[in-house]
């Protein structure tokens, strides 16, 4: 069967959601219609992603737990999925979420954090496994986590923790020796730097894991950062970062939930990729043009760019910290875009900004270069 046959067959019958129909035909039709999305979502545009969004959400509403199991098993791998259905499916019952917390790149952390703390123990057993969490989603499962879900998360070897959170599982370990255990298990943690760190209590537990005879000195004095302590290196671009952070950013914009708030969360949390990708959304501005800026540290560009877009001031210096820049901008450089910023009227930025978009951005055709020949 076609692409096209599977697509005149899932969009034949929308009287199901009027309720018009038998439960057999809504839930061929749920499955019918994941299917096709499955087949087609590289070619998809906004537009389209929108009303799939909005027909699954619906039928989810409608059918029995076994189809929606199937279409969370269909969307788990997809870069970019409906963000709406893809939250609605993953703060269902466990059988239906686990693949979605377990493989969706959909989901954003923030994402993952609601879920930990709204949900069960079996959810967050199946974030802990991801095939890798970040440190506000490991503090969100040691903040909300039984054991289970935390012996899982330490057992994770591509689990980030910030020194907060290594606080907390050393205070923990005193209670669990399996905790204990995994925690020693974890060669780039370096526990002598550790034990200055952190409080009176957690450091009694450091005497009986530090001195455990299973934790090699040597290879322990080889490591040169400690998880907590090391530094994010934000400058430069990553193609696979960037994916993952625009299909994520798509979904939220599928949820309305691009906003100002949006970017003030990324840049709060140095969330580079993600700021990038939002403000090409907001932008509607191609990412080969954002991702040009950033790599030529096109600075005016992206102070006309986003003074048209209406930042503050506050949030627009933000942000500019925040960029994957080639090389990371001085203090210098910080002072003359705001600066420039903050000289610049919000009219002007947009009428210069329209031109760009007019002429710089379009797509080149085949008469343009022919024209250019001539």
């Amino acid at each position: 069967m076609t692409e096209l046959d599977q697509g005149q067959r899932a969009f034949s019958s929308f009287r199901v959601l009027n309720g018009e129909n038998d439960r057999g035909e809504r839930e061929q039709l749920f499955r019918n219609m994941a299917q096709l999305f499955s087949y087609v979502s590289d070619r998809c545009d906004d537009e389209q992603v929108a009303q799939y969004d909005e027909v699954l959400c619906q039928l989810a509403e409608l059918v029995e737990v076994e189809a929606r199991i199937h279409v969370a098993k269909l969307l788990a791998p997809l870069e970019r999925a409906p963000g709406t259905v893809v939250v609605k499916l993953a703060n269902d019952d466990i059988e239906v979420a686990k693949p979605l917390l377990e493989f969706s790149n959909v989901l954003s952390d923030d994402d993952l954090i609601d879920i930990i703390a709204r949900q069960g123990e079996q959810h967050r057993i199946a974030i802990a496994g991801r095939s890798s969490v970040a440190e506000r989603v490991g503090e969100a499962i040691v903040e909300h986590g039984e054991a289970s879900s935390i012996t899982r998360l330490v057992r994770n070897s591509n689990a980030e923790f910030d020194k907060a959170t290594l606080e907390k599982l050393v205070a923990r370990a005193t209670a669990d020796a399996e905790i204990a255990a995994d925690l020693r298990g974890r060669p780039e943690i370096d526990w002598g730097s550790l034990r200055g760190e952190i409080d009176s209590v957690a450091s009694k537990v450091l005497e009986t894991l530090d001195e455990d005879k299973s934790l090699d000195p040597v290879a322990a004095g080889k490591v040169n950062a400690v998880v907590y302590n090391r530094m994010r290196n934000r400058a430069g671009f990553s193609a696979n970062e960037w994916k993952v952070a625009y299909n994520q950013v798509k979904a939220l914009s599928d949820r309305k939930q691009l906003d100002d708030r949006a970017l003030a969360r990324f840049a709060r949390f140095g969330y580079g990729h993600h700021a990038a990708a939002a403000l090409t959304v907001v932008l509607r501005v191609s990412p080969e043009v954002f991702v040009k800026w950033l790599a030529s540290q096109d600075y005016v560009a992206i102070t006309v760019a986003l003074r048209a877009a209406g930042l503050t001031p506050e949030l627009f210096e933000a942000i500019v910290a925040t960029l994957p820049w080639r090389d990371l901008p001085s203090q210098a450089d910080k002072t003359m875009v705001r600066s420039r910023f903050e000289a610049l009227e919000k009219d002007e930025a947009s009428g210069i900004f329209e031109l760009w978009r007019a002429h710089s951005f379009r797509k080149r055709t085949a008469g343009d270069d022919r024209a250019n020949v001539a």
